[in-house]
């Protein structure tokens, strides 16, 4: 084991908190970034921004959205209808094909659990955006010198171990 294999963190979840907007958005840039250097596999990232007066906004990137997947369930299974049952069938099949899509993105949760995203939810503070990621096969010292970058964010929640969540906190200036 080389050691920067012996440096990789399998599996894990951290949410990094920003005072604005473009500041998560250009973390969450970096960390596509250090996914494309082969620095992390990302799995899920989720944007959740609270305002002032504490209603909160979240993007996510992996889950399907209900409108999209509705659009597209009636777009093809109305295609469908069409070729097998003419004006009928594509107003049939494009019903029917739309509400299965909207029921599908509803079920469907791939990446960050709704349960985790509501958590981020409830402990962002207003006027802020977090940046919450699910990435596997971390290379630890690219992921910190990358974080060194956004000293004065605050780290909400990340499950490493407690040298890993110090080295964190440390490149953050907590």
């Amino acid at each position: 084991m080389t050691a920067e294999q012996a440096n990789i963190i399998p599996q894990t979840l951290v949410g990094i908190s920003f005072p604005d907007t473009f500041r998560a958005q250009e973390f969450l840039t970096a960390v596509t970034r250090l996914k494309a250097n082969g620095s992390l596999v990302l799995e899920d990232a989720v944007i959740v921004v609270k305002d002032d007066d504490g209603k909160t906004v979240v993007r996510e990137t992996i889950d399907p959205q209900p409108g999209r997947s509705a659009m597209t369930g009636g777009m093809w299974t109305g295609l469908f209808g069409l070729l097998l049952g003419g004006p009928v069938g594509w107003a049939a099949g494009a019903a029917i094909g739309a509400g299965a899509g909207a029921l599908t993105a509803k079920v469907v949760d791939l990446g960050i659990s709704d349960e985790w995203v509501a958590w981020f939810r409830d402990a962002v503070k207003p006027g802020t955006a977090t940046v919450a990621i699910l990435a596997s096969q971390i290379v630890q010292d690219h992921l910190v010198a990358e974080v060194e970058r956004f000293a004065g964010a605050e780290l909400v929640y990340a499950n490493f171990d407690a040298e890993m969540l110090r080295r964190l906190s440390d490149a953050l200036d907590e």
